[in-house]
């Protein structure tokens, strides 16, 4: 399905990039059409432009709905659980052991290796 809206929204977003460059920037339309030949012709200056507007309006709609729908999409695919509760507590790298943390909280100064701060010569 994510598939099917994916080359729909692209083949939208092309078409609207069409139709945008299509127009002309003070709203005439068909703005490659100009003079008195070409697509400027093919009907009138007003008609043509309320075509190309309505399409516009169209591709612009179709264009946010099936944006929104591959958002909905991506996100139901997607787990609430962080990345951080994903990966096991107990994995340890080559072998080496986590330090452990007595059960009340509380460790002695001898147990905690002493922190390192460098010293600027």
């Amino acid at each position: 399905m994510e598939a099917v809206i994916l080359v729909i929204h692209l083949i939208v977003t092309l078409a609207l990039i069409g139709m945008v460059l299509l127009q002309r920037s003070e709203g005439g339309g068909l703005g490659i059409g100009g003079g008195s030949g070409g697509l400027g012709a093919l009907a009138g200056a007003h008609t043509t432009a309320n075509v190309m507007t309505r399409t516009t309006a169209i591709l612009a709609t179709m264009f946010f709905v099936t944006n929104l729908s591959l958002a909905y999409i991506a996100k139901s695919k997607t787990s609430a659980d962080s990345v951080i509760n994903q990966v096991g507590v107990e994995e340890t790298i080559e072998g080496s052991e986590m330090p452990s943390v007595p059960a009340d909280g509380e460790s002695t100064a001898a147990e905690q290796p002493a922190p390192v701060v460098p010293i600027a010569e």
